[in-house]
């Protein structure tokens, strides 16, 4: 008998976490919430066993072996999120004009950027909540991707244009990231 050559990588779930697979969408409950990311078609199969999550492709090309590893790491970091969630620890920074952030629904309004007049916005995705507490913003939630994407939001606008930037380091920076 001939063996093929085969790619493979089994994922083992912590106790309190639970698998579902519907197509080609995986679904992981934990503790902290529920998480679903759909996997495009193609020539990775996922499957859900009792040891785990087993990703595996017969006969892989350098292609396949890439997107296995892609497929294999969203799923840590969605087990992750549903067990402990992603917190990203933010500093705001300022040596001119005081900055004042604030919260108002799904926006970071921040205010008196290098005197500006109007305030400058960041969008704070769906499933994502950001605390401000004097000059510290923490942005919480489960979903790396969101997280993440709302914390360079953040620091996307508070971007310095028209000034030296070494002169001129205001900002909001990300300071920590947590898991």
């Amino acid at each position: 008998m001939v063996t093929l050559p085969e790619s493979r990588d089994l994922i083992k779930l912590p106790e309190g976490v639970k698998a579902t697979l519907k197509g080609r969408s995986l679904t992981l409950k934990g503790p902290k919430g529920e998480l679903t990311r759909g996997l495009k078609q193609n020539r990775v199969e996922i499957k859900v066993d009792p040891e785990g999550i087993l990703l595996r492709c017969d006969l892989p090309r350098r292609a396949d072996k890439a997107e296995l590893g892609s497929y294999a790491s969203h799923v840590r970091n969605m087990i992750v999120g549903v067990t402990s969630g992603y917190e990203y620890k933010m500093k705001t920074v300022f040596a001119h004009f005081p900055i004042k952030t604030t919260v108002k629904g799904p926006v970071l309004m921040i205010e008196n950027f290098l005197g500006e007049r109007s305030a400058r916005k960041a969008d704070i995705l769906p499933g994502v909540k950001v605390d401000v507490k004097g000059d510290q913003v923490t942005v919480i939630g489960i979903d790396l991707e969101k997280v993440s994407q709302t914390a360079a939001n953040i620091e996307t606008a508070t971007k310095v244009r028209d000034r030296d930037i070494r002169v001129f380091q205001d900002g909001i920076y990300i300071t920590q990231k947590a898991a």
